[in-house]
């Protein structure tokens, strides 16, 4: 099973069988402190510092053939992927197997899915640690403690639908 992206990125190669694919993946940005937001949670945008570290996410991608933004619907991590999207011409598809209080199983899925086209996937810091157990669980080696700053990016090499290599990359701000 494949996510394709119908040939909207300039640079995303449609069949990639055998060749190592791609995925990013992102805890969203700074987003102010949950305790001092008025209103729903899901709709809390990205503070200024947040606002930045989505600019630089531009620089962590660096050219990279992506063909598949996915992201949480909540607010704070559509912005954090908005000028990637906008900078490379490749939609946001919003799914509920990235917001927080989801089932990891579901997200994991939808990871190795993207088996024919690099890909970035956006989520919160609920999420992201049991995606990383399970990812070193079936292979992937990583460069070190599976952390997960606001900001950063887990940069994550798989074959054939199956993880090799991970690679962390803190926020810059």
């Amino acid at each position: 099973m494949g996510c394709n992206s119908s040939g909207r990125n300039r640079q995303a190669t449609s069949v990639r069988y055998g060749l190592a694919v791609t995925i990013f993946l992102a805890r969203h940005a700074h987003a102010g402190k949950r305790s001092e937001w008025v209103g729903d949670d899901e709709v809390r945008p990205l503070s200024p510092r947040g606002q930045q570290q989505a600019i630089d996410l531009l620089a962590v991608i660096d050219h990279a053939p992506v063909g598949v933004i996915l992201s949480s619907p909540f607010v704070r991590c559509v912005q954090t992927v908005e000028p990637l999207s906008a900078s490379i011409g490749v939609p946001i598809t919003a799914h509920d197997a990235f917001t927080e209080g989801a089932s990891p199983d579901a997200a994991y899925a939808l990871l190795l899915a993207l088996d024919e086209v690099d890909g970035l996937a956006c989520s919160h810091g609920d999420l992201i640690p049991p995606l990383l157990k399970q990812l070193v669980a079936d292979g992937m080696d990583s460069d070190g403690p599976l952390i997960d700053q606001k900001g950063s990016v887990w940069i994550i090499e798989t074959r054939n639908g199956r993880p090799f290599r991970g690679r962390y990359v803190p926020p810059t701000s």
